[in-house]
């Protein structure tokens, strides 16, 4: 894993206190305001609590492009401040209704010499990652945040590998640890009426279009629009899901495969390599315009998808890179 530095303060030296103290939230003193999690049994090894007053570089990289993720998602990714901002302890991601020109292609597949092609969208967002940066194989990732509602919305939590090391996606893998779509949209099977899912899936199998997943959902509590912590434990061989501290999905490696030819391809492959973070918010494409009212709502914009804090912990006695 490549740490980040606390503060000034190597990583290792910070393990011991948070091994006996949580830390601080002073964004927010709410009931779900802090992780519950037993630091008898874990440390934690990584942090962002967006303290700064913008986007810590040296952290994050922001993708610019209007390519639609794979999903004919309408939205282009920018760096501007109207669509990616750090304030008062918080990153907000802004989807906006507004017309884009940007590049039709992901940075990884842009020709040298080149010139790319472009498209339009009607939507702008921002989306960022940590690769090249921090990353990580097996810990528990915990993320507070709070989503933005309606009709096409689709905000998510989730990582990719750092090196394709069984071939392109997704022979290698990938890990949501969140999505949300429609969020407040009617919904029949909901109990309260209206959409109030939150997802954690796997990705895995063969070279897209042969690829597959294996997802599952739950309904949160407390107030829908509020914050809520999403959590990952991911050990050699599982991955279990949670939502404000209840578990709601587990995975093992007896589901999930790579079909890489590859030499020394591991028991628990693909998901036994580093991986890094993204954060998003996508409008429209394939899963939200494909469920409760269809399509994508044009109205009610700007949303907001708001992260108060990312954490990394490791289990103690966890030797594992």
């Amino acid at each position: 894993m490549m740490s980040r530095i606390f503060g000034g303060v190597p990583a290792l030296a910070l393990l011991a206190a948070c091994a006996t103290a949580p830390i601080s939230d002073v964004h927010d003193t709410g009931a779900n305001s802090e992780s519950s999690i037993d630091l008898s049994k874990w440390s934690l090894v990584w942090s962002e609590e967006f303290s700064g007053n913008g986007l810590d570089l040296d952290t994050w990289n922001i993708e610019q492009n209007c390519w639609g993720g794979g999903n004919d998602e309408r939205q282009c990714y920018t760096d501007n401040p109207r669509n990616l901002g750090v304030a008062d302890g918080y990153l907000t991601i802004t989807a906006r209704k507004e017309n884009f020109i940007g590049v039709a292609l992901p940075e990884d597949q842009l020709e040298p010499g080149k010139t790319p092609p472009k498209a339009a969208k009607d939507f702008t967002s921002a989306r960022i990652n940590t690769k090249g940066k921090s990353d990580w194989k097996y810990g528990r990732f915990e993320i507070r945040a709070k989503m933005p509602t309606g009709q096409g919305a689709w905000p998510a939590i989730w990582m990719l590998p750092t090196d394709n090391v069984y071939g392109p996606w997704a022979l290698s893998g990938e890990i949501d640890i969140m999505e949300i779509v429609n969020l407040l949209e009617p919904c029949e099977d909901c109990p309260n009426g209206v959409e109030d899912k939150t997802l954690g899936t796997l990705h895995y199998g063969g070279k897209w279009p042969d690829n597959t997943h294996l997802s599952k959902n739950t309904h949160m509590d407390g107030d829908i629009e509020g914050f809520h912590i999403f959590a990952l434990e991911w050990e050699e061989g599982a991955m279990r899901w949670y939502v404000d501290g209840r578990e709601f999905a587990s995975q093992t490696s007896e589901t999930w495969y790579s079909a890489a030819e590859a030499q020394g391809l591991g028991p628990h492959a693909p998901f036994d390599q580093d991986f890094f973070f993204l954060l998003n918010l996508a409008i429209g494409g394939g899963l939200p315009e494909g469920l409760n009212r269809g399509g994508v709502d044009m109205t009610g914009y700007p949303k907001s998808f708001v992260v108060d804090w990312l954490r990394v912990y490791k289990r103690i006695g966890d030797t594992a890179h």
